[in-house]
């Protein structure tokens, strides 16, 4: 018998599954507001990484099947990959930072996934790579 059985702190907690797909693509884009070299446009090699979570797999035995996630993302990346981000909106208004890159990719496959799963999976978080060193994610 474990005494943590009996605790009235214990937290339930429901089982849950993810899964990730990492893509890349390149982009150029400046910031607004900023002062340092990352005012002047500048490029990047990004990486991006996009978790999923749900409680419940579908018949075949998947949360969702790793090349409909790849799909999902395929027409988010096209749109932005060799393109000028501050060109493209939302960025025409918002600084294409990494923190707002990460969340236009959270919203953008968030708003693909919920017509696709019914509500079964919903995006955990999306993380950008601005560099091998260097990363910011977004979550709700």
């Amino acid at each position: 018998m474990n005494l943590g059985d009996f605790s009235p702190h214990r937290i339930e907690q429901t089982p849950m599954y993810e899964v990730t797909v990492d893509a890349g693509f390149s982009s150029g884009h400046y910031l607004r507001n900023y002062k340092g070299k990352c005012e002047n446009p500048h490029g990047h090699n990004y990486k991006v990484r996009v978790t999923l979570a749900g409680t419940t797999l579908d018949e075949a035995g998947l949360l969702l099947d790793f090349k409909l996630l790849k799909h999902v993302l395929r027409p988010v990346i096209e749109r932005i990959d060799h393109q000028m981000l501050n060109e493209l909106e939302p960025f025409t208004v918002l600084n294409p930072s990494a923190e707002n890159i990460a969340k236009y990719f959270y919203d953008q496959t968030r708003e693909q996934l919920a017509e696709m799963t019914a509500g079964r999976v919903r995006v955990k978080d999306c993380t950008i790579w601005e560099t091998d060193t260097t990363t910011a994610t977004y979550y709700e």
